[in-house]
């Protein structure tokens, strides 16, 4: 007899983060959320690993270390409360300008294909993904230990630094180059095959000695603990309201046919990577008209492979839709084009690097009163004046994420897929969306902080990484893996009895899963081909196929308003 799934237990996890979220926003919101497991995912999803196996997080997670992996955290569903929160405040936004809104669904299946969303376009574009670089070793994490044991993780965008750094440990400049490709594409690929003899270099040395070449290279080297716990707690976003201003504007005024909560609000952004555009591209979503700035020539990531339509398909994945005008912001000309863009705007988004808002003059004192002003950086404040580079793995180290996203059988390590910068767009996104529901009340508008490091404090984690048994890993079948559902793991002599010492491999995906359902055990299939889950017919409603605009395939918006 096959489980009936519809009693399983609802997400607590991503309900708990929704109300949490919309408390902070700090005001009343009178429209309902709703959370459950699959949405409009055709599938029987009953936990947060069952939505890792079956969208195929688990599979991007476990690239770098040879085989699918569950996430030791519940990530989905933190992205699933996160996106209940915008879909709640957006509405709520959407009641105050005359749409007649009461209620809004997500789930977290969603919450997990939003979070795959450039890796899914990459899957699906136009142009393949090309062969694997040569001479590496198996192990694709980018992760460097040291001659006493310290795990180390370093970043750098340029170059030069890079090359400096290895000099420094006595690699020549020729192999060190073989390393620059796959560690910048990391963020791309989620695997870091670097070569064998970078990771002997980095051997041979002590932590003082990594922690010194970076320094002197300028490269940022953060030492991986093995404390799950954040080392900081922010809250998700720090909202400065300013000050009432006769030359406030109010807000935008809706236009007659808007159907979604943001229509006729302006947004433009000025970002980079992912963290920034994927805020826009949420608020773009839910209603709004977004403007990029790009720099003279465009954006460099619109050239990353693969291409879609000639252009990458992870800058469309969360650029697509967006209007776009190029200006020099070294220039006054350029800085000028900004404050034009941002007198008529409602919101004006930046993850610049710290300072360079002062610096350019536009920061959120010299730009109009009424706007909603937000930074999305990756330390905030947790670091000092001068933090290191704020990219993903860095803040996945320094909040604790590094170590609890693996269990205590496992080295700590970050995920190479982008929790937080996914996560940072989001929790920027739901900030912005407090401080326009405010504004929406007062006529004033806001500036709005957040970092990747807030969005990771989010992830509820157990005071110690996290012990599992064989069946909490999924189980390589003969034709691809399988994950026990909740009452499987559960049940473990059941299972034994089942397979009675068979190897799993003996039998197909399919085969053990009837098996199991006839036995009342449940499990799901784990997706490692994300091409061919864009074509899956259970995740049509949730997938929109490649489209003669991006070439690509994406995730639907993941609210359903009623």
């Amino acid at each position: 007899m096959t489980p009936d799934l519809r009693t399983a237990a609802p997400p607590e996890v991503a309900t708990t983060v929704a109300d949490r979220l919309l408390r902070h926003t700090a005001q009343p919101v009178a429209v309902r959320h709703t959370i459950d497991w699959a949405g409009p995912v055709d599938r029987d999803l009953p936990d947060e690993r069952a939505v890792q196996a079956a969208c195929g997080l688990m599979h991007v997670h476990g690239r770098a270390t040879g085989g699918p992996a569950p996430l030791a955290v519940d990530y989905a569903s933190v992205v699933a409360g996160v996106l209940a929160a915008q879909g709640a405040t957006a509405a709520g936004i959407g009641r105050a300008r005359g749409l007649d809104l009461d209620e809004v669904r997500t789930s977290v299946a969603q919450g997990a294909l939003l979070a795959l969303g450039q890796y899914l376009a990459a899957a699906t574009a136009d142009e393949g993904l090309g062969p694997e670089p040569s001479e590496v070793t198996a192990a694709g994490l980018a992760t460097l230990v040291t001659s006493d044991g310290a795990r180390v993780e370093i970043e750098t965008l340029a170059p030069s630094a890079w090359r400096e750094f290895w000099a420094r440990l006595g690699v020549p400049a020729t192999l060190a180059g073989r390393g620059w490709l796959p560690f910048q594409q990391r963020f791309a690929t989620a695997v870091c095959p670097l070569p064998d003899a970078l990771r002997r270099a980095a051997r041979r040395r002590t932590s003082a000695d990594l922690r010194a070449a970076a320094h002197h290279s300028g490269v940022s080297l953060l030492t991986i603990g093995r404390d799950p716990a954040p080392a900081v707690h922010p809250a998700p976003w720090r909202l400065t309201p300013a000050p009432a201003h006769p030359a406030t504007a109010l807000p935008s005024p809706r236009p007659a046919d808007a159907t979604l909560p943001l229509t006729g609000l302006r947004v433009v952004e000025s970002t980079r990577r992912v963290q920034g555009p994927l805020a826009g591209h949420v608020l773009r979503m839910l209603g709004a008209e977004v403007i990029r700035v790009e720099p003279p020539g465009g954006d460099p990531m619109r050239w990353l492979p693969p291409l879609a339509h000639g252009t990458s398909a992870r800058f469309t994945a969360l650029n697509a839709g967006k209007r776009v005008i190029e200006a020099d912001l070294t220039t006054a000309q350029g800085r000028d084009t900004v404050r034009e863009l941002a007198a008529a705007a409602d919101v004006f988004l930046h993850n610049w690097a710290p300072g360079k808002a002062g610096r350019l003059g536009l920061d959120s004192d010299d730009l109009r009163p009424g706007l909603v002003y937000a930074w999305a950086s990756g330390f905030g404040d947790t670091l000092g004046e001068r933090p290191p580079l704020g990219t993903d793995y860095l803040a996945q180290v320094h909040s604790g994420l590094a170590a609890a996203v693996r269990p205590d059988d496992e080295p700590p390590a970050p995920s190479l897929m982008t929790l937080t910068d996914v996560l940072g767009g989001l929790v920027c996104a739901q900030g912005v969306l407090a401080a326009l529901a405010a504004r929406q009340r007062t006529g004033c508008g806001s500036r709005v902080d957040s970092s990747l490091v807030s969005a990771a404090a989010l992830i509820p984690r157990p005071a110690r990484r996290v012990h599992w048994t064989p069946l909490d890993r999924p189980l390589a079948t003969a034709d691809g893996h399988l994950y026990l559902g909740p009452e499987s793991r559960a049940r473990p002599e059941a299972v034994r009895d089942l397979f009675d010492g068979a190897d799993a491999k003996s039998r197909t995906t399919k085969e053990w899963t009837r098996r199991l359902a006839e036995a009342g055990l449940t499990a799901t299939p784990v997706h490692t081909d994300l091409a061919a889950l864009a074509h899956d017919p259970a995740f049509r409603p949730a997938i929109a196929p490649p489209d003669p605009v991006t070439g690509h395939a994406r995730p639907y918006a993941p609210w359903e308003f009623a």
